[in-house]
């Protein structure tokens, strides 16, 4: 078998999996028993969503794509997309933690919505912030010598990793994500937002030599991330008029 990084042994490389197999085995285990036993059911769109998007970053982190994706930079770009667009977008479609919510108890349901309105979570939640984090990433990661240390140093490598996959979950929450969202923005901006960022991937793909796959993967990683905006768009109803006098 090929190992996955250099240096990495098998067994080594297959470490990254368990958490996110347990975090799956979690999620299904708490949508089948809200949908046996909670008031409104689960949605089986949603248990979908989460598991492709898993299943998805288990691939990314497999011992092949790793392998792949450290012997050339077109397997580190379908690494990237995996991990920082295409799996993020199946996990928040799955509204985690919405289902957290309702699979705690009171106590620890009420410590997770004072989290969610802590004044940081809502200065690294805005959408500006989010895309800065997830698209700034990248720019500093191939225009500065960065990307040939990741080469090298397999804890920053791993680090990257982790920025990847966070950036790209919180920017797909941020934009799109049916999980309740501190003080998010109207529809219109955060289209806006997503513009921004298809436009920023664009150009760094025509900067960075080698760089298709980032160019048309990430295009219709964002398309996908915009029809699922429009499709929970639920424009509000234009105020009645003021009413007739006697």
């Amino acid at each position: 078998m090929t190992v996955a990084h250099g240096g990495h042994a098998p067994a080594t490389a297959l470490l990254p999996l368990v958490p996110v197999a347990l975090a799956l085995v979690a999620y299904l285990a708490a949508a089948l028993r809200e949908q046996r036993h909670g008031p409104r059911g689960w949605s089986a769109w949603r248990t979908a969503g989460f598991s492709a998007g898993a299943v998805l970053l288990m691939v990314a982190l497999s011992p092949p794509v790793a392998a792949f994706a450290h012997e050339d930079f077109r397997g580190h770009m379908l690494q990237h997309l995996l991990l920082g667009m295409y799996a993020p977008l199946g996990l928040v479609l799955g509204a985690p933690v919405t289902l957290a919510l309702r699979a705690t108890s009171g106590r620890g349901g009420h410590r997770l919505g004072r989290l969610l309105n802590r004044p940081l979570v809502h200065a690294l939640t805005h959408p500006v912030t989010a895309l800065a984090l997830n698209a700034g990433g990248l720019y500093v990661l191939y225009a500065t010598p960065l990307y040939r240390a990741t080469t090298t140093s397999p804890p920053l490598h791993e680090l990257v990793h982790l920025h990847f996959l966070v950036s790209g979950c919180v920017f797909a929450w941020v934009v799109a994500g049916p999980d309740p969202a501190p003080r998010r923005p109207s529809v219109p901006f955060r289209l806006a937002v997503l513009g921004v960022a298809v436009a920023a991937h664009a150009t760094l793909a025509q900067l960075r030599g080698g760089a298709e796959l980032m160019y048309y993967g990430g295009d219709l990683a964002e398309i996908l991330l915009a029809l699922a905006l429009m499709a929970a768009w639920r424009p509000r109803r234009a105020a009645a008029g003021p009413a007739r006098t006697a």
